[in-house]
């Protein structure tokens, strides 16, 4: 969430930097809460001051010996009107809240202007596109020629997006998934986390996935949970109320986790096998820095994300995101697509996002440079690391065969214990 403060005194900034992101926030009416709020407070402290004249005065009226009923009645009076702006004053607090959580994170002054990802800006590539002398199969080919994965199975044990690995496919997906953890805790600096795959209300809301995008996820009513959307949600909300010690800044840490999104406004967008589904499995980095090395640390999270795809030896592009194609709690934010030849596009396969003191304000977690300092809130930063679906398309495509079989890129061989996907009959 934003400082309040800082709307009041920054109120054009504020509009243009939401009219950008293309939401919706009503700040004027925000202001006029505030406002009321504040005036609300002083009339309070006005009165608790005039009532605490008139207790000095009933004391000395008593040491007196003289009549205190009307002192008295004044001091009840004056009791019931606080009580009764305290309670207007919980009422606007309780309004207040919930439009301060519509209010988006600002975007970063070095974000492109635009309105939609045609208006995103290739920051640069990496890799050589393959280039095939046979009839090339997309990943849906290559996974029933293979017997590796089966959408079918999955619609039938659940519903559409939830896909089925099978044999050396779910051996892949797992030497994937470990190749990437031992990747960024090993190399990287990040400590591995398992976290829990529900979380509660409170979580979602403070890495800004609720209110705005309740409808996409999956909601277990009966105890109020939510199946993870991402492992940010856990992992940034393990230090949810907490002061820091800023020499323990940065904290890195990594999970892997499956991930649910009920896709709710994808429809008439490609569905087909990986290119969209409700489950799927990630690898996600998420850091907790100082506030002015937070863009520096962004930088360095793309090149850890990047690093998986360049050992991968998958072709790869960074693409820094305009204001309108920025998430919610995300002031600056990059995208890393892979290349499928099959479909001849760039997937999305890591969003890269700085959402500085955003969340932290959310959840309330702060740091002291000192033992003596004022606490700040820390800055926050998450990235995939990536996820595997979009990869797992990028991995079969890309190293396909005349033969029909897939070869495996040599660092995960120790993970898979092959190096090339044939069908099994088994």
């Amino acid at each position: 969430m934003l400082d309040l403060k800082f709307i009041r005194e920054n109120v054009a900034l504020v509009k243009k930097g939401i009219k950008g992101k293309g939401e919706i926030a009503d700040i004027d009416g925000i202001i006029s809460l505030d406002t009321k709020r504040r005036r609300n407070l002083q009339k309070v402290e006005k009165l608790k001051h005039k009532r605490n004249m008139l207790s000095e005065k009933v004391n000395m009226l008593k040491k007196e010996k003289k009549d205190i009923s009307k002192v008295i009645e004044q001091t009840r009076e004056i009791g019931k009107a606080i009580k009764n702006f305290d309670e207007e004053i919980r009422e606007i607090e309780s309004v207040l809240a919930v439009e301060m959580d519509k209010i988006p994170n600002l975007p970063h002054d070095s974000v492109p202007a635009g309105k939609s990802p045609s208006q995103n800006v290739v920051i640069r590539a990496w890799g050589k596109m393959p280039e095939f002398d046979f009839s090339m199969s997309d990943h849906l080919e290559i996974a029933e020629r293979l017997d590796i994965l089966d959408f079918n199975a999955g619609n039938k044990i659940t519903g559409r997006g939830f896909p089925l690995y099978k044999g050396m496919g779910a051996r892949l997906e797992r030497g994937l998934i470990n190749f990437m953890l031992d990747i960024h805790s090993s190399k990287h600096g990040y400590k591995e986390i398992l976290p829990p795959f529900l979380v509660g209300r409170e979580s979602m809301r403070g890495t800004g996935q609720l209110p705005k995008l309740e409808e996409d996820m999956y909601h277990c009513e009966k105890d109020d949970f939510f199946l993870v959307p991402t492992a940010e949600v856990p992992i940034t909300n393990m230090h949810r109320d907490e002061i820091l010690y800023g020499g323990q800044l940065p904290i890195n840490y990594c999970a892997y986790t499956p991930c649910f999104r009920r896709e709710a406004g994808s429809w008439g967008k490609d569905t087909r096998g990986f290119l969209r589904v409700h489950q799927f499995n990630k690898v996600e980095l998420v850091k907790f820095t100082l506030p002015e090395e937070s863009y520096k640390e962004l930088e360095v999270l793309l090149n850890d994300a990047c690093k998986v795809l360049e050992l991968l030896g998958i072709p790869y592009r960074v693409v820094e995101l305009c204001t309108g194609d920025l998430s919610f709690a995300a002031s600056k934010c990059y995208d890393i697509e892979v290349w499928s030849p099959a479909s001849k596009k760039w997937l999305e396969a890591s969003s890269c996002s700085n959402t500085e003191d955003f969340q932290a304000r959310r959840m309330g977690i702060r740091f002291r440079r000192s033992s003596n300092s004022k606490p700040e809130f820390v800055h926050t930063l998450n990235g995939s690391g990536v996820a595997t679906s979009r990869l797992m398309v990028a991995l079969l495509e890309n190293y396909q065969t005349d033969e029909g079989s897939v070869m495996v890129p040599d660092v995960l061989k120790k993970y898979t214990g092959f190096g090339v996907i044939k069908r099994e009959f088994l």
